[in-house]
């Protein structure tokens, strides 16, 4: 008795720091986010402090129409960053499985020389990378110089500033964060499992299906998510790549704060993704969950 009592104490000491850390960096942050999405705009930034729904009324509808104007933009925006968040992680998922599979079946050195190079771009700026895009987008650009070699386009493609370019950004800083967790779902992959499978009569699409993609359901769940969260509150990709056609609520947000100074709405919308993002994550690993159950 006495010794898990001291084992408690031990293990309630050591969380004591990390307990303090995220509720000070990360639960009073959003207390304060929330507390500010229910409160008056100041006039020169800030807030006021009195009761004031309309920041989520403007967003939903029921604006006062004096202060606060009700516009379908708000809505769109937001759609549009889930799904160009959905698309990131499909487009991720899609390029890293078959190459995660790929590089756990490699030997330890060439194993590790390619989670090097899938962890090179963290050595460099974002930004840095980002403005490299432009140089191979624009319609002077690199690729557009490859095609017209090539013979496969007559003029050169308006990739930069859409949508595309915005994607093509996403997946390309997201990769990484999806290739990890997939590969280390599939290193642990019970081999034995697959050889049973396959003797039992098995063809290559059934091991898949029945065995494989369940064990490595955690690798897929963990990888989605670390992916569409900062995927839809990104705001420097479509800022650099995307322009006016590529605007995202974390780009709405940014303005709110810094340019529009109404910290009240920027509050309320960025309440708003975090709302969204909880419900959307929720339903899909529930549902990942239970296939992989039922499977």
């Amino acid at each position: 008795m006495m010794i898990i009592r001291r084992q408690s104490l031990v293990f309630s000491a050591l969380l004591t720091p990390v307990t303090l850390f995220l509720g000070i960096f990360f639960l009073m942050p959003l207390l304060i986010i929330a507390v500010f999405s229910f409160l008056e705009p100041g006039l020169y930034g800030g807030v006021e402090w009195n009761f004031y729904h309309w920041n989520y009324g403007r967003i939903f509808g029921w604006a006062d129409g004096i202060n606060e104007v009700f516009e379908w933009v708000y809505l769109r925006i937001l759609l549009r960053s889930l799904g160009f968040g959905a698309m990131t992680v499909l487009l991720c998922l899609i390029l890293c499985y078959p190459v995660a599979y790929w590089v756990s079946r490699l030997n330890e050195k060439l194993r590790l020389f390619f989670l090097f190079l899938v962890a090179l771009p963290f050595f460099s700026s974002l930004i840095v990378r980002l403005y490299a895009w432009l140089l191979i987008l624009k319609p002077s650009g690199v690729l557009n110089e490859a095609l017209l070699a090539l013979h496969i386009i007559r003029e050169p493609l308006e990739i930069l500033y859409t949508p595309m370019a915005v994607v093509l950004g996403m997946v390309y800083v997201m990769v990484p964060f999806m290739f990890l967790p997939l590969y280390a779902a599939i290193d642990n992959l019970d081999q034995a499992l697959v050889e049973a499978s396959m003797d039992l009569g098995a063809n290559r699409t059934q091991t898949f299906l029945k065995v494989v993609l369940p064990q490595t359901m955690p690798g897929i769940i963990g990888g989605a998510v670390i992916v569409f969260i900062p995927s839809v509150g990104n705001f420097v990709v479509p800022d650099i790549l995307g322009g006016a056609k590529g605007l995202m609520v974390g780009n709405l947000v940014e303005q709110q704060f810094l340019s529009a100074r109404n910290w009240a709405f920027g509050s309320a919308l960025s309440m708003l993704i975090m709302s969204v993002v909880l419900i959307v994550l929720l339903v899909v690993v529930g549902r990942a969950r239970k296939a992989g159950g039922e499977a």
